[in-house]
């Protein structure tokens, strides 16, 4: 009784956040076999398939870190464009994002980070590829990733080989490492003109 005196966009709110919720919990080679079963079967392994994999998994940390941030704003600015008279949505477009705007983005940049290390989706995915070519065309063909080539030359008894994965294991890390370093200073800068 109590939810239908909700508004509409409250009503949906709760099932979307049990979504959410669930596909952060969801362990990310479950989300390959997913994908799998709904892009793969029938057709061949992709560079698509896997970036839609990555792209799931990335999916909860963008949404939980915007729900944050958005409910970080001050509601002082929604109250002072309340008193202005100024329409809801345009002030969720010209106060509240670009309030925002920094925690967003690094919301997105961390998921990012974390997308670029994930091996177990791309083994079910995106396994069949020529390691020494280059493939400019993601939708019928699979595409060579930092993780898997780790994985690739490992299984090789060859020391060239190892030594390519380890320089492959150090590129990886350093951009992960770029890009948190990237994020916290991002979010440091959104927070000092939030505050300034």
């Amino acid at each position: 009784c109590h939810a239908e005196l909700l508004p509409a966009p409250r009503r949906l709110a709760v099932p979307i956040q049990v979504v959410i919720d669930v596909l952060a919990g969801l362990p990310t080679i479950v989300i390959g076999i997913f994908v799998y079963a709904l892009l793969v079967i029938g057709h061949t392994q992709s560079g698509l398939a896997g970036a839609f994999a990555l792209a799931i998994i990335m999916l909860p940390l963008v949404a939980r870190a915007s729900q944050e941030v958005l409910l970080l704003v001050p509601g002082s600015l929604r109250e002072a464009a309340d008193a202005l008279g100024v329409n809801r949505w345009r002030t969720v477009l010209t106060v509240i994002l670009p309030a925002a705007t920094g925690g967003i983005a690094t919301g997105a940049i961390l998921a990012i980070a974390r997308a670029a290390g994930e091996t177990a989706p791309l083994l079910v995915l995106n396994t069949i590829f020529a390691p020494d070519a280059t493939v400019l065309n993601p939708i019928g063909h699979g595409v060579p990733s930092a993780p898997l080539g780790i994985l690739t030359v490992s299984d090789l008894a060859n020391p060239d080989a190892y030594a390519r994965g380890w320089g492959t294991a150090f590129v990886l890390l350093t951009v992960i490492l770029l890009a948190n370093i990237g994020a916290r200073v991002l979010l440091a800068r959104s927070r000092r003109k939030q505050i300034g």
